[in-house]
């Protein structure tokens, strides 16, 4: 009889510590084979027998204690050789310790099925064996019958506990593998989240920024191309200088800022205050320094938004006077900041250029601001105008911003 292979059979013991199950079997067949030797010699000193009997009695514990290492495929080997060695055999060592052990390992090896029917099937062979037996020849008395089933109800049932306890472990140690790895991948998809947000902040700084000050040179050298007068170029010179400087110092404040978050521990954080609407004025003479006529408007009560809402729609109104300034050839732009609605706040930007073309998809800056807008559960609107484009964006003060499975399209 051999049994399928349990959960533990190979070479290494649950938990991935310890002996490996190979040198296990052979360390508790060399020392059952020791106690079973030294006692069946013992045993030699009181008892007599003829030699062939004594040399197939030693034989059988040769071969019952060597199935030891073979207990977890086939522990059945060992009620065999306890079989035909005790009927023969007067000495009556402990050869039953070997059947013992393979009726534990069963149990505890998840057979639970096959343990039990040995041992039903032991205590079946015993008790058919003596009922044959004449009353004073029977080696097995009613009493020892019923403590050799305990014995064995006993051996299977610590099996069986065991098997649970390792099994318990099993999903235990697989609970915090999994725990680990769900911990790694948010930390990964956290990192990941927040490269989207550093990469999208270093779009639109250097988007705005660097589309200024080449709007700005390009201004100051369609002036100059005219060959004004000397004081007149010098004067234009001086005023695009002083305007890409602005613009450049602007850019440089924002990096800084942005790139905050990617100082270690031991660095100084950056000083300078994040951007928000209470500098648009700023940003507005940045734009207005190209030559578009921007003007700024605010409409109801002002009041503090949280920095994420803040940071938000001053990146929306910049993203789109960098479309005034680049695309819309406009000469003129009005930048409305509403506080009406007292759960959200407002920003629009019209200007009275020449619009988008019908039909053509949305660029990368309104996918980015629509983007911003509905991390927060807000909208955003971008369309042509009878005065020329318009963006408007809604954006709810008491939001939390949605990043997670968020995706920018560049």
């Amino acid at each position: 009889m051999s049994l399928p292979p349990g959960p533990y059979t190979g070479a290494s013991r649950p938990g991935g510590g310890g002996l490996s199950a190979r040198t296990a079997d052979i360390g508790v067949a060399a020392a059952v084979t020791l106690l079973v030797v030294v006692w069946t010699v013992l045993t030699m000193r009181y008892e007599s027998e003829p030699l062939n009997r004594t040399v197939i009695g030693w034989a059988l514990i040769a071969v019952g204690c060597g199935a030891l290492y073979f207990r977890r495929r086939a522990p059945v080997v060992t009620l065999a050789v306890c079989v035909v060695y005790y009927p023969l055999s007067v000495y009556d060592g402990p050869l039953m310790v070997t059947f013992a052990l393979a009726l534990y390992t069963a149990a505890a090896e998840g057979r639970f099925t096959a343990a039990v029917a040995l041992a039903v099937v032991t205590l079946i062979a015993v008790g058919f064996g003596e009922a044959r037996q004449h009353d004073g020849n029977r080696q097995i008395d009613d009493m020892s019958l019923f403590m050799l089933a305990g014995w064995l109800v006993s051996l299977v049932a610590v099996g069986r506990a065991q098997w649970t306890r390792a099994a318990y472990l099993r999903e235990v140690e697989q609970r915090a593998l999994a725990a680990e790895r769900e911990q790694e991948a948010r930390a990964e998809q956290s990192a990941t989240e927040e490269r989207l947000r550093i990469a999208r902040e270093l779009h639109d700084v250097l988007g705005h920024s660097v589309s200024l000050i080449n709007v700005q040179s390009g201004a100051a050298l369609h002036r100059l191309s005219k060959k004004p007068e000397p004081a007149a170029a010098l004067a234009a010179a001086e005023e695009a200088l002083e305007a890409v400087k602005a613009t450049s110092k602007e850019a440089l404040r924002e990096l800084r800022s942005t790139l905050g978050a990617l100082r270690g521990p031991d660095e100084s954080a950056p000083t300078s205050p994040a951007s928000g609407l209470d500098r648009l004025d700023e940003l507005v003479a940045r734009a207005r320094a190209t030559g578009i006529d921007v003007r700024l408007r605010s409409e109801g009560e002002r009041r503090p938004l949280p920095p994420p809402v803040d940071l938000a729609a001053y990146r929306i109104v910049q993203e789109s006077l960098t479309n005034v300034t680049r695309h819309a050839r406009a000469t003129g732009a009005v930048v409305t900041v509403d506080y009406t609605d007292g759960r959200a706040v407002r920003v629009r930007v019209d200007d009275d250029g020449e619009g988008a073309p019908e039909g053509s998809p949305p660029g990368s800056g309104i996918r980015g601001m629509a983007e911003r807008a509905r991390a927060f559960g807000g909208e955003l609107t971008a369309r042509n105008t009878a005065q020329g484009f318009g963006v408007s964006a809604r954006l709810p003060i008491d939001a939390e911003p949605q990043t997670e499975g968020s995706e920018r399209t560049e």
